[in-house]
C-alpha cells in the first residue's frame, strides 16, 4: 500500500470516528440551551451553584449553550417575582435557589416564595465559615466570642439576606452565648461579592457565609477563617463551632427548580438532566474542590424535605425574634 493511499485511509478513519464522536455528543445532550436564572450577584453561593452546573453539563455533554442572568437583592426576593413572570411556561429555564430564600420569604412576608416554583433537585449542602479580615486583632474564634459576649452590637458581620442562614447561624451563636439574636449587628448584603468587599475593606468586624465562597480569600491570607458551622472540619486548622464550645451546626443547602406552566413531561427532563449532571465525574471533581456536601434530592422526596424545611426554618427564626 502507497504513503499515499494509507493517509487517504487514515483520514478518512479519522473523519469517520469525529462524526460517530459528535452523533455520540449528540446522543447524550439532553437539552440544546439551558437559561440559569441567579436570584443573587455574581460570586456568591448561587451563582456558584449555577456555574457548576455549566461546568458539569458542558464537560458531559449534556447541554449545548448556557444563558445566564443575576438579579440580587433581598435573599432572591427581589429575583423571583421577574423570573416567575419573563420564564412563565418555559421549560428550558431554571432558577438557582436554597434554604437562604426560605428565610427570606419569611422575614420579608413576601407574596412570593419557593412554592410558586417546582422542585428540580436539591444538589448541594455546604457549611458555613465564620472569617475576620487577615489584619484583623481578633485572632480566633475566642476572640470573636468573647467580643459578641461583651457587647454584640458593636460586632457587625457580614452576610446574605437577613433572616438567612448566615443571619440564622449568627442568632443562634448569640443564644449560645446567653444573648439575645435581636442583639446581632447584622449586615445584609446581596450576595457574596459585596459581602467580601466589605470585609476585606474592613467595613465590618467579622463575616459568615458559606466555606466554598470565601476559600480563595482564605488560602491567600486576606480573611482569616475561624471556625465553621457544620458537623465536620472543612480544613485540619479550622475548628467548627461546635469544638469551639458553641452548640451550633448549621449547613446550607442549594438547588434548581422550574419555572411554573411547564408540564410533568418537561419538569421530568429537568430533572433527568440535573440526574445526569450528578452523576458525571465532573461534578465529583467540583463537589470535592469546593467542600461541597453531596446532597442530592429530586421527587417527591424533595418536595418533602421542603415542606419540613420551611417548617423548621420559620420555628427557628420565630425562636430568634426574627419573624413575628
Amino acid at each position: 500500500m502507497t504513503t499515499e493511499r494509507r493517509t487517504l485511509l487514515a483520514a478518512a478513519g479519522g473523519a469517520l470516528s469525529l462524526g460517530l464522536a459528535g452523533r455520540a455528543a449528540r446522543a447524550q445532550q439532553r437539552m440544546n440551551s439551558l437559561y440559569v436564572f441567579v436570584p443573587a450577584g455574581p460570586g456568591g453561593g448561587w451563582d456558584g451553584l449555577g456555574r457548576a452546573i455549566e461546568q458539569a453539563g458542558r464537560a458531559a455533554g449534556l447541554v449545548g449553550s448556557f444563558q445566564f442572568e443575576n438579579v440580587g437583592g433581598a435573599g432572591g426576593m427581589v429575583g423571583l417575582p421577574r423570573f416567575l413572570s419573563t420564564r412563565r411556561g418555559r421549560p428550558d429555564s431554571v432558577i438557582i435557589a436554597g434554604s437562604v430564600m426560605v428565610g427570606a420569604a419569611l422575614t420579608n412576608r413576601t407574596p412570593v416564595s419557593l412554592k410558586d416554583v417546582l422542585p428540580v433537585a436539591r444538589m448541594t449542602e455546604e457549611a458555613g465559615v465564620i472569617i475576620v479580615p487577615g489584619n484583623s486583632e481578633i485572632r480566633d474564634i475566642a476572640g470573636l466570642l468573647a467580643a459578641l459576649r461583651a457587647n454584640p452590637q458593636a460586632v457587625s458581620v457580614a452576610g446574605g439576606s437577613a433572616g438567612g442562614t448566615d443571619h440564622i447561624i449568627l442568632g443562634l451563636m448569640l443564644r449560645a452565648l446567653g444573648r439575645q439574636a435581636r442583639e446581632a449587628s447584622f449586615v445584609a448584603f446581596p450576595g457574596g461579592g459585596p459581602a467580601q468587599a466589605a470585609i476585606l475593606g474592613g467595613q465590618v468586624k467579622a463575616g459568615i457565609s458559606g466555606w466554598s465562597e470565601f476559600s480563595e480569600q482564605i488560602r491567600a491570607g486576606r480573611v482569616r477563617a475561624l471556625a465553621t458551622t457544620g458537623e465536620r472540619r472543612l480544613d485540619p486548622n479550622v475548628p467548627t463551632l461546635k469544638e469551639s464550645g458553641v452548640d451550633v451546626a448549621l449547613t446550607n443547602w442549594r438547588g434548581v427548580f422550574a419555572a411554573p406552566g411547564i408540564n410533568a413531561a418537561q419538569r421530568q427532563a429537568l430533572v433527568e438532566l440535573m440526574t445526569a449532571v450528578h452523576a458525571s465525574e465532573a461534578w465529583k471533581r467540583i463537589l470535592a474542590d469546593r467542600g461541597w456536601e453531596d446532597a442530592f434530592l429530586t421527587g417527591a422526596a424533595f418536595d418533602q424535605f421542603l415542606e419540613r424545611d420551611r417548617a423548621d426554618n420559620e420555628a427557628v427564626l420565630r425562636d430568634l425574634g426574627l419573624v413575628t
